[in-house]
């Protein structure tokens, strides 16, 4: 495939290759870094070692916007299933089949599984999980059975992933400050944005045909969903939010979403990261599924 690495394979790190595999996949070195738990400049090095011995470039574009090379990515696109492979691996040797590794975002994760995730060992408790933390703008992790993540409508329809709800914004505030009229407090207060999602605003704003005054400061940035939704219920102003990461705040009446949520066209999809699916897999997906439909989304008031 590549002339470079006639006659040279064993001399290819396959260190440098898993640090390639991680960056590509992820997309970013600090992406990497947090799945392989090294750090930022040692997958630089890796990689950078990786191209010179490949006499390659692999990656290309300024430093904060990374991408993939043609070359790069047919490398990458033959090594992501080869450590899939690795991993079965691994995990089959283990006797691992009743427990599941589970990549998830963090906003997902803190906000509405783990609050749950009690019910499932409950339900079955020789099914042991694992959580992982999945980057913002990662779309696999690798070893993990499955991953969990919000997407696009595109995403959705994919092989290998599962609708497990529908997706629908809108803006929140705290009770305190909503008062006896949540919508003037929404137009009011300062907003907040995830630095995952920066036009949210925009989007719930063209969703629902809600047209707000312009702000008189920009919109706070904060990490993680998960940190607006707490910021909002300190009171810190309102932001825009999924559905699915603030619905127990909603219900404990912490906070109010005076225009309910709009509908868009994506939701939240598990990728299960294997052709076959055992037992705990399974389990596991129709547990989820139950989960996410036992509350219903209050959708936009008029």
């Amino acid at each position: 495939m590549f002339q470079k690495l006639t006659g040279t394979t064993s001399q290819i790190s396959l260190t440098a290759l898993r640090a390639f595999e991680a960056m590509a996949r992820t997309g970013s070195a600090t992406a990497a870094a947090a799945e392989l738990h090294v750090t930022h400049s040692a997958i630089s090095r890796q990689v950078k070692a990786l191209e010179q011995q490949l006499g390659l470039r692999l990656f290309e574009g300024p430093r904060h916007a990374l991408r993939l090379t043609p070359r790069g990515a047919t490398l990458a696109g033959e090594l992501y299933p080869a450590f899939d492979r690795i991993s079965a691996a691994v995990t089959h040797a283990r006797g691992q089949s009743d427990e599941l590794s589970i990549a998830v975002h963090a906003s997902l994760s803190v906000k509405w599984l783990i609050p749950r995730l009690a019910r499932f060992h409950e339900a079955f408790p020789d099914i042991h999980v694992h959580l992982i933390e999945l980057p913002p703008h990662a779309q696999s992790h690798r070893g993990a059975d499955m991953v969990i993540r919000l997407m696009d409508a595109a995403a959705l329809r994919q092989d290998g992933t599962v609708a497990i709800a529908p997706n629908a914004i809108g803006p929140v505030v705290s009770a305190r400050l909503a008062g006896t009229d949540g919508r003037a407090a929404i137009a009011r207060v300062p907003r907040m944005v995830a630095r995952t999602q920066p036009q949210s605003w925009e989007d719930w704003q063209s969703l629902s045909g809600v047209s707000l005054p312009p702000p008189d400061r920009p919109a706070r940035a904060l990490a993680h969903m998960h940190f607006s939704l707490d910021a909002v219920m300190a009171d810190w102003g309102a932001a825009v939010l999924p559905w699915i990461v603030c619905i127990d705040a909603l219900a404990e009446g912490k906070i109010v979403a005076p225009y309910g949520f709009s509908p868009d066209e994506g939701g939240v999809g598990l990728t299960v990261s294997r052709s076959e699916t055992g037992r705990a897999q399974k389990s596991f997906i129709q547990w989820i599924k139950a989960q996410a439909t036992a509350t219903e989304i209050p959708l936009l008031r008029p």
